[in-house]
C-alpha cells in the first residue's frame, strides 16, 4: 500500500511515540499494555511507529556498546527481559523478526520492513517492534550495568532525526 505524503508521520509523532514507550519502560508500567497507549499514533496499514521503535532499539544497542567484540546473546532474551508477555507460535516468529531487525539496523543494514510485514497479513508489526525495543533496552541496561532511567535518558536525548530516520 502506498501512503500519501500527507499521511506520513511527523517528527513530532516520532518523538511522541519514543517518549511514550520510554516512559512506560522507566516507570515500570505494565509493558504489555504500553502499545495500547500508542495505538492512536499508528496509521492503519503503515509500519509507523514500528520503524521508529526499531531505530530506538538499535540506539539502545549502540548506547550499550554492543558489537561483535562485545555481544549480547539473543537466546532467552524475551523470557528474561519481557517475562510479562508469553509469546507463542506465529507471534514468536514476529517477535524474533523484530529483535533481529533492530540488531541488523544497529549493524547498518537497512531492513526491508514492508516486504516482511506485508507477508504477515496483519497490521501489528509496530507492536512487535515496541516489544523488541523494550527487550533490547532492558537487556542493555541489565547486561551493561546501566541504570534503566539513565539509559532511557540517553535514548531520549538522542536526535529525533536519528530515531525517526529523517
Amino acid at each position: 500500500m502506498v501512503v500519501h505524503p500527507k499521511q506520513l508521520p511527523t517528527q513530532d509523532e516520532a518523538r511522541e511515540a519514543v517518549d511514550r514507550l520510554l516512559v512506560a519502560v522507566e516507570t515500570g508500567a505494565h509493558i504489555v499494555d504500553a502499545p495500547n497507549e500508542m495505538r492512536s499514533l499508528h496509521p492503519k496499514y503503515n509500519t509507523f511507529p514500528g520503524e521508529v521503535f526499531i531505530r530506538l532499539a538499535a540506539n539502545a544497542l549502540d548506547e550499550g556498546g554492543v558489537s561483535r567484540k562485545s555481544p549480547i546473546a539473543q537466546e532467552r532474551l524475551v523470557e528474561e527481559y519481557l517475562p510479562e508477555y508469553q509469546i507463542r507460535g506465529r507471534h514468536n516468529q514476529k517477535m524474533r523478526y523484530a529483535l533481529l531487525a533492530a540488531s541488523a539496523t544497529h549493524a547498518g543494514v537497512e531492513v526491508d520492513l514492508l516486504e516482511e510485514v506485508a507477508y504477515w497479513g496483519a497490521d501489528d508489526f509496530w507492536m512487535y517492534a515496541a516489544y523488541a525495543a523494550v527487550v533490547w533496552i532492558r537487556a542493555v541496561a541489565g547486561q551493561r550495568a546501566i541504570a534503566l532511567p539513565e539509559l532511557c535518558g540517553r535514548l531520549r536525548s538522542r536526535s529525533v532525526d536519528e530515531t525517526a530516520g529523517h
